[in-house]
């Protein structure tokens, strides 16, 4: 993917300094700094001011082991002061570990590579190295140390894979962000008010109206943020309907105006016409039944800090910067804390339909890739974690639980048996899968479950993903495909028997989780944390975190 490479070129500012998290230098001016930078020998200062109490991450390396693998593995003398200079920047903080396992920017950095190797589009990592870092990712509960020997292995790789790749534009982005890769802590107004007041934006995020209307709306929440005014909504509402008047309508309609739903400065008690269009606007930004009535739900929505909001806000400006840009044209988004799948037609939506992602602990990845294959009436080769966790004691219990399941033992040789479920109308993968090559064998496809649709939330899966309406994108897919109309996609789904189509024009997909977003109309939507991936990044980011 040639937009990986001019993202990752664009990450090179952290290789230099940084506005707002001190530069690498104490006291010398930018320019002094990047001059400085620009000499091949240059080494940064090491900056000792970041220690166990202020750092972003909990690990930190001895910077013999950083001279140890640059020696045992040979690296070339520039990469190597470059690694060095990174090192010296963060005291030798780790930039992709905490003791609990990957950032949320180690991940995001990982998935860059990983999808770049599935595609063909990047000299792949050592597979020794890549069965290291998959090893990481799917451990639900991680503690790593400062000695282990997997995690400085890992850590250096990745950052010798970050300096070769960002070498080429070592001046070029330097202002981007500062908290790209977080070295300390820091206070989120002062960080949102640098980047609301930075007068040019990377060239990168210029022409991206997403970010222009995040970062707008960041404006927004700080502005409530330092107004020591602001309180909470008093008070239970039940349910509010239009026509009705209560003390209550006035404190609601301030706050409407103040999120940008309510235009009027009307602040009268009546609810009137005006304010229920707005009540229904919030409640489509947030999730919740447009029903145009006000209720409690509602009105702790509405009782968000601003604080909180900058905080969430920042924390998806940072992961907007690790996942990769979509392609134009034609794509499939499903962003997991909106349980849905949207397949864009240019900037439009053609069509959209609730999704069922991974509950907590069997999280779906972040990732991307491209729809290649259609499989009809799938067998379900069912993984040995889930083999081992629910089917061996489901067998010990009931001798006939395979025949009941329409399951079979394909080679009963290991000690855990591979397993799979034959075509059905009980199979798991419902009628249809869709496949995207991916490290992690995660992939679209129906369900005989239709009931889990009709929640509100919808975490329930093993890590695949499964569509409402796996029909309708099966006849997406190959609407341009001879002899593939929807009569014959009828028919296949119900022929009981496996079959594999491969997708003439494979669609791309992203596998997106934000809880902050812009919809192709320049609205701000907000959703809940359901993996708790903002707090844990808020956490490690804020020296005042409410999370």
């Amino acid at each position: 993917m040639k937009k990986l490479l001019t993202i990752l070129v664009s990450f090179s500012f952290v290789l230099t300094s940084c506005d707002y998290l001190q530069g690498y230098i104490k006291g010398t001016s930018a320019s002094a700094e990047d001059s400085l930078a620009a000499k091949e020998d240059y080494i940064a200062e090491r900056d000792r001011s970041i220690t166990a109490a202020n750092a972003y991450s909990d690990l930190f390396l001895d910077s013999t082991a950083v001279e140890s693998f640059i020696q045992a593995n040979a690296i070339a003398d520039t990469t190597a002061r470059r690694m060095r200079s990174f090192y010296n920047s963060r005291n030798y903080q780790a930039a992709w570990m905490t003791s609990n396992g990957f950032t949320e920017q180690g991940r995001g950095f990982w998935n860059r590579i990983d999808s770049a190797q599935t595609n063909g589009d990047s000299a792949a990592l050592q597979q020794n190295t890549n069965v290291l870092i998959d090893s990481l990712m799917e451990e639900d509960t991680l503690h790593l140390n400062a000695a282990d020997s997997l995690f400085v292995k890992t850590e250096l790789t990745l950052t010798q894979q970050f300096v070769q790749q960002a070498k080429m534009g070592l001046q070029s982005e330097r202002n981007l962000h500062a908290f790209l890769l977080p070295a300390r802590k820091v206070d989120a107004l002062q960080l949102a008010d640098s980047i609301i007041n930075k007068e040019t934006d990377s060239t990168l995020w210029q022409n991206n109206q997403a970010y222009t209307a995040l970062k707008e709306e960041l404006k927004r929440w700080h502005t409530l943020a330092k107004d020591s005014s602001w309180q909470p909504i008093a008070g239970k509402v039940g349910q509010l309907r239009k026509g009705a008047s209560a003390p209550l309508i006035s404190s609601i309609k301030k706050r409407l105006a103040a999120t940008g739903d309510w235009q009027s400065k009307d602040t009268s008690q009546l609810f009137s016409d005006s304010l229920q269009r707005a009540v229904v606007l919030f409640q489509k930004r947030h999730g919740l039944d447009s029903s145009g009535m006000i209720t409690d739900t509602m009105i702790t929505l509405l009782n968000v800090h601003p604080q909180d909001r900058v905080e969430q806000l920042l924390v998806n400006l940072n992961r907007m910067m690790w996942m990769p840009q979509m392609e134009e044209g034609s794509r499939a988004v499903v962003n997991i804390p909106q349980f849905m799948l949207q397949v864009y037609d240019g900037d439009s939506v053609a069509f959209e339909m609730p999704v069922v992602v991974g509950k907590e602990g069997s999280n779906t990845l972040l990732l991307n890739g491209t729809i290649s294959e259609v499989v009809f009436n799938p067998y379900w080769n069912i993984p040995a974690s889930i083999v081992q966790s629910e089917i061996m004691p489901a067998m010990q219990k009931d001798k006939a639980y395979l025949k009941k399941n329409n399951m079979e033992i394909v080679n009963g040789n290991d000690s855990i048996p591979q397993v799979r479920q034959l075509p059905g109308a009980n199979n798991a993968l419902g009628k249809v899968k869709f496949l995207f090559p991916n490290s992690y064998d995660i992939y679209l496809h129906d369900t005989p479950a239709k009931g889990l649709f009709e929640q509100d939330k919808r975490a329930f899966s093993h890590g695949c993903i499964r569509v409402a309406d796996a029909q309708k994108l099966a006849q997406h897919l190959l609407r341009n495909q001879n002899g593939w109309g929807a009569e014959k996609v009828t028919e296949a789904m119900n022929s009981g028997k496996e079959q594999k189509v491969q997708v003439q024009n494979p669609l791309p997909i992203y596998i997106t989780y934000y809880t902050v977003w812009v919809d192709e109309s320049g609205k701000v939507h907000y959703r809940d944390d359901v993996y708790g991936q903002d707090a844990r990044t808020r956490s490690l980011l804020f020296t005042d975190s409410a999370a």
